[in-house]
């Protein structure tokens, strides 16, 4: 029997989760899905890169809700890696002066980008491939910022095979990751692997409800 280590882009399955569904299925139990994926292999870890929401103190609280129900239901087997949200100043559609100017005067132009995920994920992906991990990568992504990654991950370790699962909407991956099987994330799949509505914390002596938002 193999060996798996799974690593999640967090971002790239949300909105790939969003899109197709909406907030249905964010209460995901992400070990259970990687064994539903590779049924004949050992799980040996989920590796779950993410940052965690700005200015938006509920959704952030959710977040946070769904990594500690996650850690609680699935003890040792799920790592979260939290990269950041940066500020990006857009200029005004208007002027394109800058993020405020005087066309609007009250209104202020200000988003945030999530940073360095994919540096986390591709780095990791490589270690483990130094370290001889696990027998498989499976890749839970569909950015193509990840080929170079593979690329490498492939030549540190060609024995260790590469896969990638492919979020909802994504129906085949890019041509770039040449040689990389892959398997598609279907609703039957993330319905099925749906944390328990409440799950009980040991460690901690609380419950992590599902956000009533995510119903």
């Amino acid at each position: 029997m193999s060996t798996v280590i799974a690593y999640v882009d967090g971002f790239n399955l949300y909105y790939g989760m969003r899109a197709k569904y909406g907030h249905r299925y964010y209460w995901l139990d992400l070990a259970a899905l990687v064994r539903r994926l590779r049924p004949n292999d050992t799980l040996v870890k989920v590796r779950y890169f993410t940052a965690m929401v700005r200015a938006e103190p509920s959704a952030a609280q959710n977040q946070r809700v769904y990594l500690d129900a996650l850690a609680a239901h699935n003890p040792g087997e799920v790592d979260v890696i939290l990269g950041r949200f940066t500020e990006k100043r857009p200029r005004c559609g208007r002027c394109r002066s800058g993020w405020q100017c005087a066309c609007v005067p009250s209104r202020t132009y200000r988003t945030y980008e999530e940073k360095a995920t994919d540096v986390a994920i591709g780095s990791r992906l490589v270690e483990d491939s130094a370290l001889r991990a696990s027998d498989v990568a499976l890749i839970i992504s569909a950015d193509t910022d990840l080929v170079p990654a593979v690329e490498s991950a492939r030549r540190v370790d060609p024995n260790r095979a590469v896969y990638l699962a492919l979020p909802p909407g994504n129906m085949s991956p890019s041509a770039n990751f040449a040689g990389v099987g892959y398997f598609n994330i279907n609703e039957t799949a993330l319905r099925a692997c749906q944390l328990p509505p409440v799950v009980p914390d040991a460690s901690r002596g609380t419950l992590h409800q599902r956000p009533a938002k995510w119903k």
